[in-house]
């Protein structure tokens, strides 16, 4: 009744071609802005913002560059944590060792460093894919590991290849409270997400899809293969290497390495996994499930053992929440695998239609 698109003509292309076709989505979408960016920060704890609200924008964001590798190409990649630690630590060099650097001039420069470092490991997307380009991928996580281990230079000759920074500020704002981290989060991630969504819209994005679909295809009718399998490696660099600065600079303000590890790669697969492949909302469902899931667990276990009388100590708490996340995986993999964003496609196809379906 209140989602309908009779009435909603079309009378240039412009209105044909915007991101959001239908009057409702626009306001809601206007609406969710307004309440993230006014009223959180007016609601929220010190708690919320760093334990949920900041991890959960920044894994959105590397998450949204992980898709358009994974989801949009179809090149399968396990070196996404590498290309956030060659973000962060890039941009850790340039704000430390450039007099009066910015920050966000260093973030973006981080991204940049990613981003050839990308195209690098990208390189054997050319000749090889599937299984093989993962496992060459997969090269760029113990390259960066061994990396900033050994070579001290990285690291500001830190032994420990531990670093930390300080004193971050925007515009002659300072970004130290909980609140001020959270809004700048949110200020990138809603940056990047629209110059994602409309760079998946355009020829570049349709050439991406093109090369997913079948390559060899794609190559017939007149699309470079090279240049679109490295500027997928290139964009999706970018804006995970960015999310990797954040994470360090933001979220942790120390890190070493094994904040990079390849555990982090493999959590951001999961999150386009889950979230669903090819699609810029899927990129916020998928770490709306890694990141929440794991918190709602840790406090829902505790009060269900209190309920029937068992004292469910730490340790086995943690242990029944990584079988029951991992079972909640599979389950939803098996129930639905393509993902979050299909379950959100589907409902507002019959929103469309009811109470006629057809």
């Amino acid at each position: 009744m209140f989602y309908r698109e009779n009435g909603q003509f079309k009378t240039n292309y412009r209105a044909d071609q915007q991101i959001f076709p239908i009057a409702q989505d626009r306001w809601a979408v206007l609406a969710l802005m307004a309440f993230a960016f006014i009223a959180v920060p007016l609601l929220g704890s010190d708690y919320m913002f760093r334990a949920i609200f900041i991890p959960f924008l920044i894994m959105a964001l590397a998450a949204l560059g992980v898709n358009i590798l994974v989801g949009y190409c179809g090149q399968i990649s396990l070196g996404s944590g590498a290309f956030m630690a060659v973000g962060a630590y890039a941009a850790f060099n340039f704000f430390v060792r450039v007099p009066n650097m910015p920050l966000i001039p260093a973030l973006i420069l981080g991204g940049l460093c990613s981003t050839a470092f990308g195209i690098l490991f990208g390189l054997p997307s050319l000749r090889v894919k599937g299984l093989y380009l993962a496992v060459a991928t997969l090269a760029a996580q113990f390259f960066s590991d061994w990396m900033f281990l050994r070579i001290k230079w990285f690291t500001n000759d830190s032994p420990s290849g531990s670093v930390s920074v300080s004193g971050l500020q925007v515009f002659g704002f300072q970004i130290e409270s909980p609140v001020s981290k959270y809004l700048f989060c949110l200020a990138v991630l809603s940056v990047l997400g629209l110059m994602a969504k409309n760079l998946v819209r355009s020829a570049i994005g349709r050439e991406w899809m093109a090369i997913r679909d079948m390559d060899v295809a794609a190559a017939v009718i007149g699309i470079r293969p090279m240049y679109a399998k490295l500027s997928a490696f290139a964009v999706s660099s970018f804006i995970i290497g960015i999310a990797g600065a954040l994470w360090g600079f933001v979220y942790l303000g120390a890190w070493e390495p094994a904040a990079f590890s390849v555990d982090m790669s493999f959590r951001l697969l999961f999150m386009v996994i889950i979230g669903g492949m090819g699609s810029i909302m899927g990129s916020f469902f998928g770490a709306a499930f890694i990141v929440l899931l794991p918190i709602f667990l840790n406090q829902f276990l505790p009060f269900l053992g209190g309920l029937f009388g068992i004292d469910v100590s730490t340790a086995a708490a943690s242990h029944a929440e990584l079988m029951i996340f991992g079972a909640l995986i599979v389950w939803f993999l098996i129930v639905e695998p393509h993902g979050l964003a299909k379950l959100w496609a589907v409902g507002k196809q019959k929103l469309r239609l009811w109470p006629f379906p057809h």
